[in-house]
Parts: C-alpha cells; sequence; structure tokens
C-alpha cells in the first residue's frame, strides 16, 4: 500500500527567518534558554532554521519549567531539517530561507511538494490545480532560489504513486512532464542540487520504480531520495537506494533518517503504519560524512513532531504535535 506525506507545515516570512539569524536574542525575557545553533559545518553543511516551530517550542517549554521536555525538543530543534515551500509565495518563501542560509553559510534543504493530485486526496491531498499552475508555481521557487546554494527534494511519492495505481492513468503522462520540466528547470539555477523521490524500501521492488524514475527525469537529477517521511532503517533504505541506483545510471543518493531510530511500526492497522506511529525514534543526526560514496547525505527531510494527519490522537497533517516530539526525541539512541 502506498504512504501518505504529512502537509507542508506553515512557514514565516523572509524578513522573520532573515531577522531570527541575525538576532542575538539579548532580551531579558530569553535570558535562560540558549539560542538554537548551527552544527559545524564540515559534516552537517544545511542550514539550521532558528525560528522552527521546534525551536518556538524549546522556548515555550523553558517559559512553562519544562527543562526535561525542553530538552529533549532541542534535539530536534538544532538540527537542520526540511522547509516546506508552501504553494503560497513561493518565490518570497524560497527566497527567504536560501538568503537565511546564506547568511549563516549553510546550504537550504527545500521540500517541494505542489504536484496536482498530490496524495491521492488523502491527509496530504491536494496540489496544484493542474499543470500550468504547478509550471508557474515551480518558475516562482526558482526565481526565488536563484544563484544561492539550495538543496531540494522534489515531490514525495509523485513517482510512486504511479506506480502503485494511486494517482490514476490519466494523470500519469503530465506528471511526467511536470517533473521533467522541474528538474530541468532547478538544475538550470547555477547552484541547486536536485533529488528526485523514489519511494521507500518498505512498498515496494526497484524493479518497479526505474523506468517510471527514468521517464521523470533521473538522468538530469543529481540523484533520488528515499523514506521521506517514512520510517524504515537506514541498513533497509541504503539495501534498497543501491539496488535502484544500479538500474538508473547508478546514481547516488539521500535517505530521511528523522524518525527511523527503531525502525518502522509494525502493530495496529497495517494501512495506517506510517501515520504517527508509536514507539518511533530520531534517527542518524543529518550530515554528509555517511561513509559511503553512494549515500550522499542522512537528511531529516520529514521535520520530527509535525503531524502526519489526523490518526493516532494527532492534529491534522504538518501541525507541531508537542508530546509526540518528545517522545520521539525521548527515545533517541
Amino acid at each position: 500500500m502506498y504512504r501518505k506525506l504529512s502537509a507542508p507545515a506553515a512557514v514565516v516570512g523572509a524578513a522573520l527567518l532573515l531577522a531570527a539569524c541575525s538576532s542575538g536574542g539579548g532580551g531579558k525575557d530569553n535570558s535562560s534558554s540558549a539560542p538554537v545553533k548551527q552544527q559545524p559545518k564540515s559534516a552537517d553543511p544545511f542550514w539550521v532554521n532558528p525560528d522552527s516551530k521546534a525551536a518556538q517550542a524549546v522556548k515555550d517549554l523553558e517559559k512553562d519549567g519544562k527543562g526535561d521536555q525542553a530538552d529533549a525538543v532541542r534535539k530536534i530543534a538544532e538540527q537542520p531539517s526540511g522547509e516546506w515551500i508552501l504553494p503560497e509565495n513561493a518565490q518570497s518563501q524560497a527566497r527567504g530561507y536560501t538568503e537565511a542560509a546564506e547568511k549563516a553559510d549553510r546550504d537550504a534543504l527545500l521540500v517541494l511538494y505542489n504536484i496536482p493530485h498530490r496524495d491521492c486526496g488523502q491527509y496530504s491531498g491536494g496540489g496544484a490545480a493542474d499543470g500550468n499552475a504547478y509550471r508557474e508555481w515551480i518558475d516562482q521557487v526558482a526565481a526565488g532560489i536563484g544563484d544561492r546554494p539550495a538543496t531540494v527534494i522534489l515531490e514525495p511519492d509523485a513517482v510512486q504513486h504511479m506506480v502503485d495505481n494511486c494517482t490514476p492513468g490519466q494523470f500519469h503522462e503530465e506528471r511526467y512532464d511536470l517533473l521533467n520540466g522541474a528538474v530541468g528547470k532547478l538544475k538550470s539555477l547555477k547552484n541547486t542540487t536536485v533529488y528526485l523521490d523514489a519511494g521507500n524500501a518498505g512498498w515496494g521492488k526497484p524493479d518497479q520504480i526505474f523506468q517510471p524514475l527514468q521517464r521523470s527525469g533521473i538522468a538530469q537529477a543529481d540523484g533520488f531520495s528515499v523514506n521521506v517521511s517514512n520510517f524504515y532503517t537506514t541498513e533497509d533504505s541504503v539495501k534498497y537506494g543501491k539496488e535502484l541506483s544500479a538500474k538508473v545510471g547508478n546514481k547516488p543518493f539521500v535517505i530521511d533518517t528523522s524518525r527511523n531510530g527503531n525502525g518502522p511500526y509494525t502493530g495496529g492497522n497495517k494501512d495506517e503504519n506510517w501515520c504517527n506511529p508509536p514507539g518511533r525514534a530520531l534517527g542518524e543526526a543529518p550530515t554528509t560524512k555517511t561513509g559511503d560514496g553512494q549515500v550522499k547525505a542522512y537528511l531529516w527531510v520529514k521535520r520530527p513532531g509535525e503531524s502526519d494527519g489526523t490518526c493516532k490522537g494527532g492534529p491534522k497533517a504538518g501541525e507541531w504535535w508537542n508530546e509526540y516530539a518528545e517522545k520521539l526525541a525521548g527515545s533517541d539512541n
């Protein structure tokens, strides 16, 4: 069965992002709270958003005197995670994130998740109204990125959902065209790296997806991403990625390790094991030093602590869920 992705959460404006990076945080109200810091660039070149929902949660918990919970959530707040670009004001969002990242001497990690007929109408359903709207959106994102460094995860689930027939067949040809166009547009930028999403280790086999990936533009992309918003172990994800890489010109790949510390959930309804499963843990911290030349990075594409959807007591997809965040961080190995 296919899995659904969490919807992008609301993002702050460019001005707030830049202010957060330059602010010294010297107000007395925040004197007890250490500012969110960047990770060492040598191992982790991606930008930590100092005004993320996790960072705000740390401040709120400390203000309420909940130091232990704040310390747990800080494990999330001080790691870079994907910034999911919303359909509205895409150019200003992309500009704000990349300018803030550049100012901190880091690369922005952006997630583009707006393909028409997204997520088959489930928890994260939606996307652009049609192909022309999507192309205009991609143009806006590209204009916002400009020549600044950015790594883009392109359309989680979009290819997989054509393979498993979750996305009706009449939309496939348009989707192939849109993905090819998006890869080409983004790769025309001077300092943008593009990873086309390629599913996860639990959905099916590489033989099922390599040709659709080829039709979607993997040849012109820098590589592909696996395990986005999912929980499969890094070991299983590496195995899946290498088998797939061998079929698409030995392209390198990145792995979303944000919540895979305890592997996938196997209890309850197997059709919703992807949705806010209990007992999960943060995985490997984001880094480009994976020890494997084919695995370009471990990334936190999904932002830990944001709900997968209204299941198992969770809020809407993309909304911050403090209790779940604390459990993810508290069970981190």
